[in-house]
């Protein structure tokens, strides 16, 4: 008797993502299609779009039903649309990816079968091409996630992660900027879930525009980033009274 597939649902925040809705659905259906053996969901989060992103996801959904579009009134960030595509999914296994697809989804085949020692599986890019600036920031803030978050893991803002249901439903999760890779990470290590990592090819973005190294969005993680401190060392104060 061959052991049950899991439901897999994947979590697609998108911001402005017109030119590459369609190529993240598609490859989508195709790996989880295959992966899941067909039981799988899509979840779209259109985080306040100005362009025809929430349009297209509703086309979309209409021809599928596996595929479960939400919309945000207003812009939340990567933070808030992730914690609202966890809170949306259902799946048995769960995979958050960037929806300008910056790795393959066929590595999900490779992730699943870590799942027989592990909770969470994160990819780390092999072949990034950054700049000096983005280099040095990339590096500096692994190596702080590493020492203050505990979190030994070569490239926390890796977007292709995979977490087991018990994992999303346990973390207590605030961010609403690009923090949210890192209080994953932290959240599911808090909690005592195993963490096991594999190799991803980098994918340049095609269409569309990166807004992680904006000024505001790295004053935002940095902001996050401190108040998830401080918020841990206030819940170990409370645990041990």
């Amino acid at each position: 008797m061959q052991p049950t597939m899991p439901k897999i649902s994947i979590v697609y925040p998108m911001y402005n993502e017109e030119d590459n809705i369609h190529r993240a659905v598609q490859m989508a259906q195709r790996e989880l299609g295959l992966a899941a053996d067909g039981d799988y969901q899509i979840v779209i989060v259109n985080d306040a779009s100005t362009d025809r992103t929430g349009e297209m996801a509703q086309q979309l959904a209409a021809c599928d039903p596996r595929i479960k579009v939400v919309h945000h009134l207003i812009n939340r960030k990567l933070g808030g649309s992730l914690r609202t595509g966890l809170a949306n999914s259902s799946g048995d296994i769960v995979i958050y990816m960037d929806a300008d697809i910056p790795c393959d989804l066929a590595h999900v085949h490779e992730a699943l079968p870590e799942f027989e020692q592990a909770d969470v599986v994160v990819g780390y890019r092999t072949n990034r091409h950054e700049g000096v600036l983005r280099w040095l920031y990339t590096r500096t803030y692994n190596f702080l996630v590493r020492i203050l978050l505990k979190v030994a893991v070569g490239d926390v803002n890796c977007p292709f992660k995979l977490f087991k249901r018990q994992v999303v439903e346990a973390m207590d999760l605030r961010s609403e900027g690009s923090f949210i890779d890192a209080e994953m990470l932290a959240e599911a290590r808090r909690l005592g879930f195993t963490i096991e990592q594999i190799p991803v090819e980098f994918i340049p973005r095609q269409a569309g525009e990166s807004t992680l190294a904006r000024p505001d969005v790295i004053v935002k993680i940095i902001r996050e980033f401190v108040q998830y401190l401080f918020r841990r060392k206030d819940t170990a104060k409370e645990t041990k009274r």
